[in-house]
This record gives C-alpha cells, sequence and structure tokens, in this order.
C-alpha cells in the first residue's frame, strides 16, 4: 500500500447507485472520450496530490469488473461493495479505510524497533485524518474545490459545498401552490463532503448503517448528531449526473468538442496554439532559476532577467498563442526592464495580458534540454510552480526534460534549453 503523510486525505467514491431516472442505462459506465464517466470522476480527485488513498463502493455485482479496470489509478487502494442505502455504502467504504489503517499499525507493532507512537503514525492518524466522500456521477469537480473542502473539514471538523437557489421555490400540495418559500436562506449540496474520520466513526455509532434512519447525504448524519458541519461555496459546474441530457452536457464539457459545449461550459470548440523556446549559456555564480523554482546547488544562467528558460519559453508560446507579439518586445533588455528580474514577475505579466484578451490555458507541454542538473525528481515541482503561475491544474502543465544527447550547448553542460508548446481556449465571457 502507498505509504501516507499527516497532512494528506482518504476519498471515499460512492458508485454504488442504481440509475434510476437514466431510463435503465448504467451512468458511471457511460464512455466519454473512450473512458467511463466513473474513471473521470476518480481522476478529478486523484489530481490532487493530498488525495493520497481512496476507496470506491460499488454494487456487488460490479466489483471484480472495476478492481480489474485498466483506468483505475494507483491510488484506488480498494473496491468494496455498497449497500441499498447511501450510508450504508459510505459506512462500508469508512470501514475499509479502518481495515487497512488496523493491518498497518498491527504490521508496524510487530517489529520489535518499532515504537508505540510509530506504530500509531502506520495508521496515518486515522481519527483527525480527512476523508471526501464525494460521488461517483460527478466528474466535473474541480481541484480547486476539493483542497476548498479539504482546508475547510481539517480546520472545522466536516464541511460541504453549497450552491445558493437562484430560481423561485414553491410549496406544492394536491398539485396545486400553497405558498411560496423564502429561497434566501436555502441551498443545494454538493459532494465531496469532508470530514474527520474520528467525528464519522462516533456518527456511525450513533446511527448505526442498517438502522432505521436514512440519510441522503453525510451532513444530514452529522447534523442529526449535532455535529457542526460548514458551509463553503460550491461550484455551478460540478453537478450530478442525473438525467439522460446531463451525459451530453457532460460530454461536451470534458471533451470540448461536442455541440453545445460553448453553452454548458463557456468555452468555444476553437483553440490557438503558440511555440516558445530559449536557451541561455551558464554563467557566474550560482543559483539556478528554473520553471519558477531557484537549484540554489545548480550554475546560475546567464541574461538580463533570472535566466529562467523555460518560463520564458511559456511566456512567448502564450504570447504566440495570442496573437500579442513575444517577450522581448514587452519586456526589452534594457533601463526598462530592471536586471535579474524574476522571470516569474514576467510570465505573470503575460498571463494578465492572455486572460486581458479572453484566453485561458488549455494544455500547456514543455521540455528542458541540458545535461546538468539532473531534473528528474525536480518535474512533479516545477510542474506545479508553473500551473500555480499560469492559473491552472497541474493536469494541464506537462514538463519533460532530456540531457541533450551530448549535442550542442546543452549536451556538453555549457547550458540550457528550453521549448514550450500551449494550447489556448477561448473564454466566451470572463468577469
Amino acid at each position: 500500500m502507498t505509504a501516507i503523510t499527516p497532512g494528506g486525505a482518504d476519498a471515499i467514491v460512492v458508485a454504488a447507485g442504481s440509475s434510476r431516472r437514466m431510463g435503465g442505462a448504467d451512468k458511471l459506465s457511460h464512455e466519454i472520450a473512450g473512458r467511463p464517466l466513473l474513471a473521470w470522476s476518480i481522476d478529478a480527485l486523484t489530481v490532487v496530490p493530498e488525495i493520497e488513498r481512496v476507496v470506491v463502493v460499488t454494487a456487488a455485482d460490479r466489483v471484480e469488473e472495476i478492481r480489474s479496470a485498466p483506468w483505475l489509478p494507483a491510488a484506488v487502494v480498494a473496491v468494496v461493495a455498497g449497500g441499498a442505502r447511501r450510508h450504508e455504502s459510505v459506512a462500508a467504504g469508512a470501514a475499509t479505510l479502518d481495515a487497512i489503517d488496523k493491518s498497518a499499525a498491527d504490521a508496524a507493532a510487530g517489529h520489535a524497533d518499532v515504537a508505540a507512537d510509530d506504530a500509531g503514525a502506520a495508521s496515518g492518524g486515522s481519527h483527525d485524518r480527512v476523508v471526501l466522500i464525494h460521488d461517483g456521477a460527478r466528474p466535473l469537480v474541480s481541484a480547486g474545490l476539493v483542497r476548498a473542502i479539504l482546508d475547510a473539514a481539517i480546520r472545522g471538523g466536516a464541511a460541504i459545498p453549497i450552491v445558493p437557489i437562484a430560481e423561485t421555490v414553491k410549496r406544492v400540495e394536491d398539485g396545486r401552490v400553497a405558498a411560496t418559500v423564502d429561497r434566501e436562506e436555502l441551498a443545494t449540496a454538493q459532494t465531496p463532503q469532508g470530514v474527520r474520520r474520528g467525528l464519522l466513526r462516533s456518527a456511525f455509532a450513533q446511527f448505526p448503517p442498517g438502522g432505521p434512519e436514512t440519510w441522503t447525504d453525510e451532513a444530514a448524519l452529522l447534523e442529526a448528531c449535532r455535529i457542526a458541519v460548514h458551509a463553503i461555496p460550491g461550484d455551478e459546474r460540478n453537478f450530478k449526473v442525473t438525467l439522460p441530457g446531463d451525459l451530453a452536457r457532460v460530454a461536451a464539457i470534458l471533451t470540448d468538442g461536442l455541440p453545445g459545449a460553448r453553452s454548458a461550459d463557456a468555452w468555444s470548440v476553437a483553440g490557438r496554439t503558440g511555440f516558445g523556446s530559449d536557451s541561455h549559456p551558464f554563467g557566474p555564480g550560482k543559483g539556478l532559476a528554473l520553471g519558477g523554482l531557484l537549484i540554489e546547488a545548480a550554475p546560475a544562467l546567464n541574461g538580463h532577467s533570472d535566466g529562467d528558460v523555460l518560463l520564458h519559453a511559456i511566456a512567448d508560446a502564450l504570447l504566440g498563442a495570442a496573437g500579442l507579439g513575444d517577450l522581448g518586445r514587452i519586456f526589452p533588455a534594457g533601463p526598462d526592464t530592471p536586471s535579474g528580474v524574476a522571470s516569474a514577475e514576467l510570465l505573470g505579466e503575460v498571463v494578465r495580458r492572455v486572460t486581458g484578451a479572453g484566453y485561458q490555458v488549455a494544455n500547456l507541454d514543455c521540455t528542458i534540454v541540458g545535461a546538468r542538473p539532473r531534473l528528474a525528481t525536480r518535474l512533479p515541482a516545477i510542474g506545479n510552480r508553473i500551473a500555480e503561475l499560469i492559473g491552472v491544474e497541474p493536469a494541464v502543465v506537462n514538463v519533460k526534460a532530456s540531457t541533450g544527447n551530448l549535442a550542442g550547448m546543452e549536451g556538453a553542460g555549457r547550458g540550457i534549453s528550453a521549448v514550450a508548446v500551449v494550447m489556448l481556449r477561448e473564454v466566451a465571457a470572463v468577469r
């Protein structure tokens, strides 16, 4: 099992429903771009590094099918059968995590050289560890919302995303409108819903899964136990696939190429592609700026700015895709551009111009070429930093590295070059 860290979290993906309102079709098996809907929902969670373990709860007759699915990510540590009701399925997922933690703690305690507190750490401090419960039919949840729920649950114990009700709400009795309901204090709940594992155990101890009570979501169970549930803003895009028409809407958003994509997701189908490149020789001194990070032990690159060839290549690719010129034209190497300026600042201005022109990054692919320093272990951090700088999810950014194969300045270890290819999507309305 993958080692877990104290700052990490777990997730339970509930995928045991009957899809009654889909006309008999199994919505979670519906393929979008060659992958089932459930795969998209799981990936939306596992793209967040803090989510270290996922338990998928499904119908008993689908356990083996999903367990052996080639698209299942490594973060999924178990696929188990759920119950007839939602809270029974959630309880099955939580019990699986408890069993995994107990097994790890027992194994750690079995070694004579492992202290008692180390044995406790083997379970990941599961009492306070947060678990997120997510609907398998919500594939559009953003990494930002996942992190927001995780942070709120860490701070407050339990949290859910909510969306205010925009329409007028009526109470109907016997087919007639009985009253207009004040919607100011009403909202719809979404997932993932986060809760500390200890609080969830306490709730299930008070209301066992096999009892007569039925809870439509985890918040309802916690409310019944007088456990405070904090509400944070949700996302209208994070809707649950319920009706047949929802599948087409999700497909349009995920693939960005089906009819209706613009109305569903505010993106245009057409994209714009840009290419950027830069190279710098090594200069005197230490401290290599690369991808927005500083590698202190490596030699610095020579340049008017901090010499970050990767950010320069990305900036030029962005400007080219948006038709906004090039980096040298905006920041000429002269008195108007301070010597040694951080390339992250230059890229920030480029991103502001590209966003202001109505574009956002859909995909970014980069390659760094240089014999030194070795970058393999640093590439994930570089990718995350770039994603932060350009305002996208880490999954949008791909960073590769090559030694240069002994060719040219890069292969001889005298400098570094970088190339970047970016695809922009036009935003229909930026507010």
